[in-house]
């Protein structure tokens, strides 16, 4: 800590992790290291398989690596140091280290949200619009869209984490979590955080919830379309393009809400942690699973890739 106008400020924070439950931290250790590396093997297979394979050089495909591509952003941004933690008595982290590692968790975890309303809407124009898809989401447009998604979640998150730099950090250092997050840091600022719970509520209301029920609507008429499709054939082929990320979805914003739809003064740590586990090491592991497991074409590039999985 430095001594600065009377005030003593924090330059180090003390990652709590899960220091209050010893008896788990090594099986967390193992669990944590597994989700980790299955997260990282299988983004980076998709991502791969996607660049490699002229046949996948499609909307949704090409949505899916930047998908990818922010799941490898997401999880490693945190696991290499709460993994540290579980294996450490103390788990110290510089500011600077904390406000880089707020960044660019924020800014792959929103652009993740942004990006899911924008694969909503590919599968909207693929199923209700299928004649004049290819118009629709053309090669620059989607190239648009993803570019537009990593700008906007890029400056949002260099306002909120340059709002956190303003902040003093004077007393207790001890984050309630396994890694810096912006409610337990608000918690610990020893200065007004008005402006920082403002822009907070004014992101969530963008990431969370307008963008959640534009998925609805999305949903709502890509439902609506195949309920009229004649035939069962076409029903299920039309369902199967977007039922995987519709189970990426759900589980996404449960997460998401469970954790972040709430006044920072009803902040709990446990739930925080519980949430933070969901989305930046459960769903990332599981969004190349889902998409792999449940689509013939990934495999098939796949298998192309590595003959050997042929057997």
């Amino acid at each position: 800590m430095t001594l600065r106008l009377n005030q003593t400020l924090v330059t180090e924070f003390i990652l709590q992790g899960f220091s209050e439950h010893p008896q788990y931290q090594l099986p967390l250790f193992i669990c944590f290291l597994s989700l980790y590396s299955v997260a990282l093997l299988g983004n980076v297979l998709i991502i791969l398989a996607i660049t490699c394979n002229p046949g996948l050089h499609t909307p949704m495909y090409f949505f899916l690596l930047n998908l990818a591509t922010m799941d490898i952003i997401c999880t490693s941004s945190i696991m290499p140091k709460a993994l540290k933690g579980l294996v450490s008595e103390r788990n110290p982290i510089s500011y600077s280290g904390c406000m880089a590692q707020l960044y660019f968790l924020t800014w792959a975890a929103s652009s993740e949200l942004l990006l899911l309303t924008v694969m909503a809407y590919d599968r909207y124009a693929a199923i209700c619009h299928p004649l004049h898809y290819g118009n629709m989401m053309s090669k620059a447009f989607c190239s648009m869209l993803a570019a537009g998604v990593w700008a906007v979640c890029a400056c949002n998150t260099a306002i909120h984490t340059g709002l956190m730099t303003r902040l003093n950090f004077c007393g207790p250092n001890v984050i309630t979590h396994f890694f810096c997050e912006v409610p337990p840091l608000l918690l610990l600022s020893c200065s007004s955080t008005y402006v920082n719970s403002v822009m907070i509520v004014l992101a969530d209301a963008f990431y969370g919830i307008l963008n959640f029920l534009m998925t609805i609507v999305s949903y709502g008429f890509i439902i609506s379309s195949i309920l009229k499709m004649r035939t069962s054939e076409g029903k299920k082929k039309a369902f199967s393009t977007c039922s995987s990320h519709l189970i990426v979805v759900c589980m996404y914003y449960t997460a998401v809400f469970y954790a972040y739809i709430s006044p920072v003064s009803s902040y709990n740590p446990e739930k925080s942690k519980v949430a933070g586990v969901l989305y930046t090491m459960l769903s990332p592991t599981l969004n190349p699973l889902i998409y792999t497991l449940r689509n013939k074409e990934v495999k098939a590039a796949l298998r192309k890739l590595f003959p050997f999985l042929k057997n």
